[in-house]
């Protein structure tokens, strides 16, 4: 059956204008082993944007797949950036490329905090769902889920020489888990509000804590000793209901409860900012702190070193001895005693003052003592700023500004230019015209608060309407405003240029529609040439505030939508009442008309889109649209399809004839705002409450409709699915430790992979046997039974090899959990192939971690069955043998390199990797010191 109609797809061509999201931090990385300090990544949208800040460009985007960026942590060699994401996923981007092949799924909701360990071979991410689980990196799987926390999480860290690991959340409690048995040893409750940041200094022996008032508490660590751990008994277990409180001044540092390490407050340090703490953050030595809550200042602090710390003592300290010695004259008296304070460790360096409020912030100290900080503005911003900590009082500079590339406020009006090249963008401060091929910015001009705009015909001037009522006409070939033009007393809501290109209409809130001609002119300013101008021509006034105006293509008709909920329609030439358009529970916000003047179409805050004759003003349809208010609304030239956009952030396309839903159009991560279609119908630019502007391609790829809604109900299926119950472990209890991975999509689909080649697996051994009795009734050999297609297309592999390469192609991060939903039924096939794999050394340290697994999650009817105890058996010899066999094969090889490299360092006398590097800085301290001894000398 042919097509009747056809519908071409809209597919998401670039993401532009956001410099960095506002749900993101900042983080500085480096490129292709580039200076420190140049680059900086931001999450904007799904995306992730590295920007040069020397050149202010824009040199790599890490692409992402749907959900937003919710935080960045970059590894400790530099070569790698984890990505955590709004729907709880994890993803590793390789900075060399820009790919990423490694994902982790475990959290339920946004992921807010990433850390790694000293070696990067661990990540620990902390959510938003409570849960704090730490991944492997290498072996690309999960580790473990550590439950206890009561809210989201803030932050989560290790610990660089001690496997233990700290974490903080809005619940007011810090915890401190030993990573080698997976619980929570200790609870610290010092806290009455969240615990919004934290960092450790002094060799991680002070924890400093950053909660909802302006105090930075300080926490000193003491590591008991491993005798202390173990060895000694516990005296008290706890205290009795009856009990007498002989121990009243026994504090909860001095719980011999505590084995491994125990915290007593240090004191405080006392910010000038009186909210909340938003970031607290550290340079990698822990030698510099950066502070900010919710305003525009930065707060810089120094954590001295000990010299530094005992030189200022002993000044105190001969201060102290000159003073009292003054006092009491000659007689002999006791030696002062001067008590060292927190304030004598952290001491405040400067401040620095923003442009505007603070969302996120980075820094590094270089060895030279000069320190940059990056900061990622709530207005789209990044300012970057060195400061010379050395100094007495130092000053901070600021290096560079990132703001050509977006907004500061939300992109409230969007048109294009009569030859489908130029976008304008206009804002609360500035109006902006971009290339739609480059999607770089031509001209930047400052308005008032745009709310409607419009490129006059020719393409050479723009007029922009405002909060303010006026009409502000910009020269785009100079940049610069021609004139402004007091047009409504209130918000002029909408402009509409008038079909034969002579003037413009306006509506306003001061109740008027207003008619307007071009004009050119001479004056001063212009000089010999004309500039253009509008002529006030007439008024119509009306009951209500208009909030759109929209002329028929034949300009016969002006539409004028009201307050009231109603849309009035006036003949053009008389300004007569034609025709009233009722039927809306809120205001209509948006409409257009056909090119052939037959529709209207109407979007309203009541969130829904009516289909209307213009002949008789007859609603055709009231279709459900969007799941909040309708902002935009425009048909395709030419055609009777139209887009609204909605604040439930979706843009929707639909077709007036037949009112059918044709294709949803989503990415934006906020209210969509306004959209603007291209004179020609390819291209849709579209803004949102994001920041983003979004560039949507027309393709040559045809809709049908049936097939859109199957995949629709798909994938709300797949999403139900992912979304069911969790598979329960028998004979598992909950406790503060759960496995890492999660039920998703993905898992469903490798479980179900994985039961159909065992299912082939099992028919091909029955076609065998069946084809093995058969010779051997005949007495001779008969032609093998066909090939599965299967098995041909992967190269005319056995059954039982099919099978292996289906487990091989299932993520890492994702075995354990589609194992975990494997039924029981298929095990004892699984565990007879693991053993042939073993036996054949055929991807032992894969078959072994799934043999594991396997071992363990189903351990009682495993050991029930005794139909499977040969097999367990065979098994346990083979799996041990080549364990060690592998095991000696890579003890055999380490041995060998190592003596390789002794043997090309004593000949050549150089020296691998990291040993180098320390040998060759030491060498050069040692070069400066003799030659400042021999100048000290001369």
């Amino acid at each position: 059956m042919g097509l009747t109609k056809q519908y071409l797809r809209y597919t998401p061509s670039a993401v532009f204008g956001v410099i960095g999201s506002q749900k993101s931090n900042i983080v500085f990385v480096t490129l292709r082993g580039g200076e420190r300090g140049r680059y900086v990544a931001v999450g904007a949208c799904e995306h992730v944007f590295i920007w040069d800040v020397r050149k202010a460009e824009k040199v790599l985007i890490l692409e992402g797949n749907k959900h937003e960026v919710t935080h960045l942590c970059p590894s400790p060699d530099g070569v790698h950036i984890a990505v955590g994401y709004e729907d709880g996923s994890l993803r590793i981007f390789s900075l060399l490329n820009g790919e990423s092949n490694v994902s982790f799924n475990g959290h339920k909701s946004a992921i807010v905090s990433i850390q790694y360990d000293a070696l990067g071979a661990r990540l620990v991410t902390g959510s938003r769902d409570t849960d704090v689980i730490v991944w492997d990196v290498i072996n690309e799987c999960g580790l473990y889920r550590l439950k206890g926390h009561k809210d989201a999480i803030t932050q989560a860290f290790f610990l660089k020489n001690k496997n233990l690991l700290v974490t903080s959340s809005k619940d007011s409690f810090v915890k401190w888990w030993d990573l080698d048995t997976q619980h929570c040893f200790k609870t610290m409750v010092g806290h009455r509000s969240e615990v919004w940041g934290m960092v450790l200094l002094n060799q991680e022996n002070r924890l400093l804590t950053g909660s909802a008032d302006s105090e930075l508490r300080a926490w000193d660590i003491d590591y008991l000793e491993e005798n202390k751990e173990v060895g000694e008994p516990r005296e008290k277990k706890g205290k009795g209901l009856l009990d007498d409180e002989d121990n009243e001044d026994e504090g909860p540092d001095e719980d011999p409860e505590e084995r491994i390490l125990s915290c007593k407050k240090a004191g405080s340090v006392l910010r000038e900012a009186r909210d909340r703490v938003v970031s607290l953050t550290a340079d990698p030595k822990a030698k510099i702190l950066a502070c900010h809550g919710l305003d525009a200042n930065l707060e810089i602090f120094a954590v001295l070193p000990e010299e530094e710390i005992q030189k200022k003592m002993e000044r105190k300290l001969k201060k102290a001895r000159k003073k009292a010695k003054s006092q009491d004259g000659d007689a002999g008296s006791a030696d002062p005693v001067v008590e060292r304070k927190l304030t004598d460790e952290i001491q405040k360096l400067t401040n620095i003052k923003a442009s505007s409020k603070i969302r996120s912030v980075d820094c590094f100290l270089s060895p030279n003592g000069e320190m940059k900080i990056a900061l990622l503005l709530q207005n789209n911003t990044v300012e970057t700023y060195t400061l010379n900590t050395t100094e007495k009082n130092p000053a901070s500079t600021k290096t560079c500004r990132l703001t050509l590339g977006g907004h500061r406020t939300d992109v409230r009006t969007l048109t294009f230019s009569s030859d489908n090249i130029a976008v304008l963008s206009a804002s609360g401060e500035t109006v902006k015209v971009w290339n739609r091929s480059t999607l770089q910015v031509i001209r930047t001009m400052a308005c008032e608060y745009a709310l409607c705009s419009l490129f006059v015909p020719g393409d050479r001037q723009i007029i922009i309407g405002t909060k303010s009522g006026k009409i502000q006409i910009f020269d785009l070939a100079s940049g610069s405003l021609l004139e402004t033009t007091e047009a409504h007393d209130g918000a002029l809501w909408s402009i509409c240029l008038s079909p034969d290109q002579r003037g413009i209409v306006t509506g306003g809130a001061d109740k008027t529609v207003k008619f307007w001609d071009f004009e050119l002119i001479k004056d001063n300013e212009s000089g010999p040439n004309k500039r253009l101008t509008v002529k006030h021509a007439r008024t119509l006034q009306l009951d209500e505030d208009v909030l759109c105006v929209r002329y028929s293509p034949n300009q016969r008709l002006l539409a004028v939508s009201l307050l009231d909920c109603t849309v009035k329609i006036f003949y053009t030439d008389t300004l007569k009442f034609f025709l009233s358009l009722y039927g809306h529970k809120l205001p209509v916000l948006c409409m257009d008309i056909s090119h052939d003047c037959a529709l209207i179409v109407t979007g309203s805050a009541d969130r829904n889109v009516k289909v209307w004759g213009l002949d008789f003003g007859d609603c055709h349809r009231s279709m459900f649209a969007h799941d909040d208010s309708v902002m935009f609304l425009q048909f395709v030239p030419k055609t009777h399809l139209f887009f609204t956009a909605g604040k439930d952030r979706k843009i929707k396309q639909w077709d007036a004839d037949k009112f059918e839903h044709i294709q949803t159009l989503e990415g934006h991560k906020g209210e969509v705002w306004c959209l603007a279609i291209s004179p020609n119908g390819d291209h849709i630019v579209s803004s949102s409450h994001d920041k983003s502007l979004r560039l949507w391609e027309r393709t040559r790829e045809p809709i049908i409709l049936e097939e859109e809604k199957e995949m629709e109900r798909e994938a709300e299926f797949e999403e139900s699915l992912a979304k069911g119950d969790e598979p329960v472990v028998p004979g598992e209890t909950k406790g503060e430790a759960e496995p890492a991975g999660k039920k998703t999509i993905e898992t469903v689909k490798a479980a179900e992979r994985i039961m159909e080649s065992l299912e082939l697996y099992r028919k091909e051994s029955k076609m065998l046997e069946e084809h093995t009795a058969a010779c051997k009734a005949e007495g001779k050999e008969l032609p093998p039974p066909p090939t599965n297609p299967t098995l041909m297309a992967y190269g005319n592999i056995s059954p039982s090899r099919y099978v292996l390469e289906v487990i091989k192609k299932v993520r890492s991060s994702e075995l354990e959990v589609s194992l975990l939903v494997l039924p029981f039924p298929y095990i004892p096939d699984l565990l007879s192939l693991f053993n042939t794999y073993i036996q054949q050394g055929l991807e032992v340290e894969l078959v072994c971690r799934c043999l594991f697994f396997l071992l363990r999650i189903h351990f009682g009817q495993i050991t029930g069955n005794q139909m499977l105890l040969s097999v367990i058996d065979e098994l346990r010899t083979n799996t041990i043998s080549k364990v060690r066999e592998i095991r000696d094969v890579l003890g055999f090889n380490s041995a060998g390199l190592q003596f390789l490299q002794r043997e090309i360092e004593s000949k050549e006398d150089v020296m691998f990797f990291a040993d180098a590097t320390g040998r060759f800085e030491e060498k050069k301290r040692k070069r400066r010191k003799r030659e400042r001894a021999i100048l000290t000398i001369t």
